[in-house]
């Protein structure tokens, strides 16, 4: 029976060595499924370059023919054409000259950045009829993409959105739909991004290719009846007059000298027909619908009404297919309409109209020139002159499309986290009340810790709440990952919203953050993470059941603190190597498996994650005690920490070590002191102080004035 006890000394201090190297097999079992794995990537086989690589120095993903074809559902071979002005994006075109539509990259005209803060590239493919054709996701570094969600799932996502309308609102499109993919559930934060990076990049591609209408348009609906006096006032149609009186002056040196009069050498109108108390009453409805019926989505109609000597449109444009007389002119752009663009106009159908001679429509195309813009229309008269080159004069008129035909701009989209945030207001709600009741019980923590049974309910009710609604429920786990990426993205361009656009991950890390200088790294480990709460609820069942808890030894127990450490610091180093062989590294963590998945994963991670919360039956907390690189990478900054709440007395570690043995993760050594860097402020150690059936002091204090009362006595 000696014996016994020495056995049992000699289990325990090898029982802890034993158990890292049993969860190091299975973490290596872990790696070793994953080494085989790679970033999801098509057709650029540099998609994962180094890690330290600058965002702007990352090419954009390129579609080849084959790629192409499939993404506009076609068997025949296609052509591509590539364009860099305005937008960047390639034309497709069929074996038959038709235009199947355009593709374009969210890196290039989005500049989609991940959760990991690395370049996000999905190929959007746009039809003419402003539809998505096809998306294909071709680099991510997104670290729940990697590891845990298959290749297929994402596929899939992405996939889902082709045949989606680019003419609802942006609002209806981030709505649950049937025909809109939503977010994964397990990976909301990265498949956000990657939908907000393939809508905002079809939209802008089929805006730029005039396929959906941009910005404040032309009012082509309302009609009200007017005459050409209306018009006139209203700023429909500008014109301008040169008598022929003006003409002969200014063509003196003329070959054919001009007759001198009041009459009309030229004078014209033109204006924009496209709003339909324009058009309509200009043309008549049938010639109307004519004229506009075929323009392009971003097309215009002008009309232009002569008379007089000159003629407008003369007769070289039959000849040369252009109208040189006439320049439409905005900005840089000078515009001569081709004969193409022309339809004859016999008469003016409004009251009122004076006598005409021509009367000429002329499409404007959109990509040329802008209707809602200033411009201003020229006529261009010529005359043979006496000696050397011809004679020259331009008569402009400046037109304004008038404001009451004008469309009212679209408001600016939310931006994505806004959108979201307002949808998931009710978790955010959650977070906050949770994060509430937590400060209350930190700053009361003084009236708590004198009522163990209050304690003890609030303590295992949060951890309950934790990781059934936090966890399980929220998916509010923090992760070393996003240690990573929020160093990577101080060094490539950070951005706000990237982290923003998960509510309940954001609000955590900032209560974290502010914790960290109040209390240390224990406000999240020892409260808030829903792995180290179930770790806690697991091993007070244990206790309960009257499983045998293994002690450390205390110098074991210091040395074994170094894994974690170097794991944070290997997982951060490597990052800048590869992102990707850092993810693979940041497996070390069961979070993804047991509270992201809930266990719904490939078996070694499955198994891995049941040997660390077997271990932690046996030695409270063993992987927030060795292995947790997320605890190691908080206790780095909560060294900052400016208040002391723990409070320790004098004899703590020489009279009394009973708070040592109780200390949930072992973060009091010998001499009572507390490491501030172990420690998960669960607050036991508090209420053993304050517990005169627990703490030797007190026990000692009350026996010494018990017997100070009896001799009183």
């Amino acid at each position: 029976m000696r014996f016994f006890p020495h056995l049992l000394s000699l289990t325990a201090q090898r029982a802890a060595p034993a158990a890292l190297i049993f969860g190091a097999v299975f973490l290596a079992a872990c790696l070793g499924a994953v080494s085989q794995a790679h970033a999801y990537q098509l057709g650029t086989p540099t998609a994962h370059g180094a890690g330290g690589v600058a965002a702007d120095a990352i090419e954009a993903a390129r579609p080849d023919a084959a790629l192409a074809a499939q993404m506009f559902g076609v068997s025949g071979p296609v052509s591509l054409s590539y364009s860099e002005e305005g937008v960047p994006g390639w034309t497709v075109v069929s074996a038959k000259g038709q235009t199947l539509g355009h593709i374009g990259s969210t890196w290039a005209i989005a500049g989609s950045v991940g959760y990991s803060g690395r370049p996000l590239d999905v190929l959007v493919a746009v039809d003419m009829s402003a539809r998505i054709a096809g998306a294909r996701l071709m680099r991510h570094s997104e670290p729940v993409l990697t590891l845990g969600i298959s290749d297929a799932d994402i596929a899939a996502f992405v996939g889902g959105f082709a045949g989606l309308d680019l003419n609802a609102p942006r609002d209806a499109m981030l709505k649950p739909a049937a025909d809109v993919p939503d977010v994964i559930a397990r990976a909301t934060v990265s498949t956000g991004v990657i939908r907000d990076g393939i809508l905002r990049t079809a939209r802008t591609l089929a805006i730029a290719r005039g396929l959906i209408a941009d910005g404040a348009g032309i009012d082509r609906i309302t009609y009200a009846p007017a005459d050409w006096a209306d018009l006139i006032a209203q700023g429909a149609l500008v014109g301008a007059r040169l008598s022929m009186t003006e003409a002969s002056t200014q063509f003196a040196n003329a070959k054919v000298p001009l007759p001198t009069g009041d009459g009309a050498f030229v004078e014209f109108w033109a204006g924009i027909i496209d709003p339909p108390t324009v058009g309509q009453n200009l043309l008549g409805q049938q010639l109307y619908t004519q004229s506009v019926g075929a323009l392009g989505p971003r097309d215009s109609a002008l009309i232009v009404i002569s008379r007089g000597l000159y003629s407008h449109r003369g007769t070289d444009w039959k000849r040369n297919g252009t109208f040189e007389r006439l320049s439409i002119v905005q900005g840089a752009t000078r515009h001569h309409p081709a004969a193409t663009d022309y339809a004859l106009v016999k008469r003016l159908q409004i009251a009122g109209a004076p006598d005409v001679k021509e009367i000429s429509v002329f499409r404007l195309p959109g990509d040329v020139i802008d209707p809602t813009q200033p411009m201003r229309i020229e006529l261009t008269a010529t005359r043979p002159a006496q000696h050397g080159a011809d004679l020259q004069l331009t008569l402009g008129a400046d037109y304004t499309l008038p404001d009451v035909w004008r469309l009212a701009p679209p408001a600016e989209p939310v931006p994505l986290w806004q959108e979201i945030w307002a949808r998931k207001r009710p978790q955010t709600i959650f977070v906050g009340v949770m994060l509430g009741v937590l400060t209350l019980i930190l700053f009361a923590q003084e009236w708590i810790v004198h009522r163990p049974r209050l304690w003890r309910g609030l303590r295992l009710g949060f951890l309950g709440t934790t990781l059934l609604g936090l966890g399980w429920g929220l998916n509010g786990q923090l992760s070393v990952v996003q240690v990573v990426a929020f160093v990577q993205s101080l060094l490539t361009g950070f951005r706000w919203e990237t982290f923003l656009i998960e509510p309940v991950i954001f609000i955590l890390w900032a209560f974290v953050a502010l914790g960290l200088l109040f209390w240390g790294r224990g406000v999240y480990c020892g409260w808030l993470c829903p792995f180290g709460a179930l770790q806690e609820l697991l091993n007070v069942a244990a206790r309960r059941l009257r499983i045998r808890q293994i002690a450390v030894p205390q110098a074991l127990h210091e040395r074994l603190w170094v894994i974690k450490y170097t794991l944070f610091v290997a997982i951060l180093a490597l990052s800048f190597y590869s992102m990707h062989d850092a993810l693979v590294l940041a497996e070390a963590e069961p979070f993804k498996t047991v509270v992201s998945l809930r266990f719904l994963r490939a078996w070694p991670f499955v198994l891995f994650a049941l040997a660390l919360l077997t271990a932690g039956l046996f030695i409270e907390r063993f992987y927030c005690r060795y292995l947790c690189p997320l605890g190691a990478a908080l206790a780095i900054p909560a060294k900052l920490k400016i208040f002391d709440w723990l409070k320790r007395r004098p004899q703590c570690g020489r009279e009394c070590r009973y708070c040592e043995t109780q200390c949930t993760v072992g973060a009091i050594d010998p001499l009572g002191r507390i490491n501030p860097n172990e420690c998960v402020l669960c607050l036991r150690c508090q209420v053993i102080q304050h517990d005169e059936t627990a703490c030797m002091i007190l026990k000692r204090r009350a026996r010494a004035q018990n017997a100070a009362k009896g001799e009183t006595a």
